[in-house]
Formats: C-alpha cells, structure tokens, sequence
C-alpha cells in the first residue's frame, strides 16, 4: 500500500510538526517503506519551515523512534544540506542552553526532555554525511570561546550565559575529532 502522506507545496511550521508527527507514527508501524520515509522527509526539509517543523517534531517526540535513525532519515537530511547543517548546528546549541535553564528552574523532568534533544541531534550530526557540517560546527564552537565568527550574533540574539555557553561548547567538543 502506498503512502497517502504528501508534503503541501508552501508548508507552515505548525503544518510541518504535524506532518512530522504522522510520518513518526505510520514509521513505528511499518506503514511506510524506506523509500517512503526518505521521499517525505526530504520534501519536509526542503524548505525552512517544513525542516524546522520536522526538527521539532522528530527530535522531541516521546516515542524512542527518534533514538535510531534509520539510514532513509540521513539521505533525506543529506538532501537538503544548507537548511539542514544550520539547524542542527543551532538546534546543538539550544537543546544545550537550554539543559542549563532547566536545572537553574528545578525543573528537572524539561531539563532531561532538552538532553534526550541534545543526544539525538548529536546522533543526527555524527551520522549524516553533509560537506561544511563540520565547519560549522567548528565555527560554532569559535564562538562559544571567542566571541567571533558566524554564530556570534546568533548567540548574543539568545543571550545566552557564560555558563550556558560552556553548556554549549561541552556538547560540541565529542564532534571535534
């Protein structure tokens, strides 16, 4: 049976969890083929709000499907490579930031849903092969050091804390080899 999911032409964000999350579900009952899941989530990431909307719906879902990409995940990532290697460089940095905002509020159960956030973009990051993801990476974590470089004004947007921003370069470092 083929698949009935199709991604609309000009997506909204909302539309695109929502997507996202349907995809994830007919995932967890081998509804869709590899091929399936590729064709659909590379269409998602095609665009800057079906990719955002499919990071935050793949990446903070409850199910542990999120925890073991399959290789059909990594292709459709790998197909769209400048809004993929910005977002999960900025998603690094956020789900990062925001373990430490989350301890500081006692609020420990958010603080482990920002680190489950944390472990799987890492997987994401150590296992698509996108030229310039490493840079970026790099260039990221240059930032978190120096206060120079392309992520600068993207941190200082957030604003977020010196102990934040060593929260920050912690998650980097593993990626650094």
């Amino acid at each position: 049976m083929k698949s009935l999911l199709s991604v609309p032409e000009n997506i909204t964000f909302e539309e695109a969890i929502a997507l996202t999350q349907e995809i994830m579900s007919q995932m967890e009952t081998g509804q869709l083929s590899e091929a399936e899941i590729e064709a659909l989530i590379g269409d998602l990431v095609k665009s800057k709000n079906g990719a955002r909307g499919f990071f935050v719906g793949y990446l903070t879902d409850s199910k542990p499907l999120a925890d073991n990409p399959s290789p059909s995940i990594f292709k459709a990532l790998e197909s769209a490579p400048e809004i993929v290697v910005e977002l999960l460089v900025k998603n690094l940095a956020m789900c990062s930031a925001m373990v430490v905002h989350h301890q500081r509020n006692q609020d420990e159960e958010t603080a482990n849903d920002s680190k489950k956030v944390r472990s799987r973009t890492t997987k994401l990051i150590k296992s698509v092969n996108i030229p310039g993801l490493s840079d970026n990476i790099l260039e990221l974590y240059q930032a978190t050091t120096t206060g120079q470089g392309n992520y600068t004004d993207f941190l200082k947007r957030w604003g977020y804390d010196t102990e934040q921003l060593k929260a920050i370069k912690q998650a980097i470092e593993p990626l650094l080899n």
